[in-house]
């Protein structure tokens, strides 16, 4: 199958899945469910490429399961501990009052937005998934591996937050555990570390540097539009002074010492 027919196709499977998402949201009264269709689309594309690019066996069942797992496992962590029996995120009802009327048709827009933004952020696995030379690269095989510790890393973050919001003394206060006591944002982190390995996966394979777009995307994404700056402003909306102080001690993405508070 051509390039232009693997992403033709992948346009189409993510415009249907986004589409249903957007029909479903209205009797959950939750658009967060498209932060789930946003990861699951991910997963859909690696899966596909994997099947029908053509390239080598191997490497394409590789990147293929490293896309599936971690688009599955982010996927399905984000819809039970963010969306389903929990109320719509702060971000989301931001929207709703800042967009005000036609909310359908807004959100409409931004569900097939996310839906072309990961066929964008997928050139990682098509261009790996087209390489039909045979064995792995010594690139590939350590791509291969930061990728399992970014994953192993961001499963570790979300399983300590888990753990500190299911206590009930933690409600209106920030959880400064584990990885949490060294970066404000210890799962963004590591989601754009896997976003490196998936790029320099993709490095190994012809124009293989066109992936690299996809961690740039990431990382600008997180750090400026929908990540950081949207959590970091509910949060300051739900719990005020005490995560300013949390801002204020511990570094934003990368994990590193708390500094102490000047008096």
């Amino acid at each position: 199958m051509s390039v232009l027919a693997l992403l033709g196709w992948g346009t189409v499977l993510t415009a249907v899945l986004m589409f249903a998402l957007w029909l479903l949201h209205f009797p959950m009264r939750n658009a967060a469910i498209v932060d789930f269709g946003w990861a699951a689309g991910l997963a859909l594309l690696g899966g596909f490429y994997a099947v029908f690019a053509g390239g080598d066996p191997v490497r394409s069942a590789l990147i293929g399961g490293m896309s599936v797992i971690w688009g599955l496992r982010l996927a399905f962590h984000l819809l039970f501990d963010r969306i389903v029996g929990h109320p719509e995120e702060g971000r989301y009802q931001e929207l709703r009052r800042v967009w005000k009327t036609n909310l359908g048709a807004k959100f409409l827009a931004f569900y097939l937005f996310q839906g072309l933004l990961d066929v964008a952020l997928s050139a990682p696995f098509l261009l790996a998934a087209r390489n039909s030379t045979p064995d792995l690269s010594p690139l590939e095989i350590s791509a291969a591996v930061l990728w399992l510790a970014a994953v192993l890393g961001e499963s570790w973050a979300d399983r300590q937050l888990a753990a500190f919001k299911a206590r009930p003394l933690s409600k209106g206060k920030t959880c400064r555990a584990g990885l949490w006591r060294y970066s404000r944002h210890p799962n963004y982190f590591f989601e754009w570390l896997i976003w490196v390995a998936f790029a320099m996966f993709a490095l190994a394979s012809p124009y293989g540097y066109l992936g690299l777009i996809s961690p740039a995307l990431i990382l600008y994404f997180l750090l400026r539009v929908t990540g950081i700056p949207a959590t970091e402003a509910q949060a300051l909306r739900s719990r005020g002074d005490e995560y300013r102080e949390y801002q204020r001690t511990t570094s934003a993405f990368i994990p590193w010492f708390s500094k102490a508070v000047s008096k």
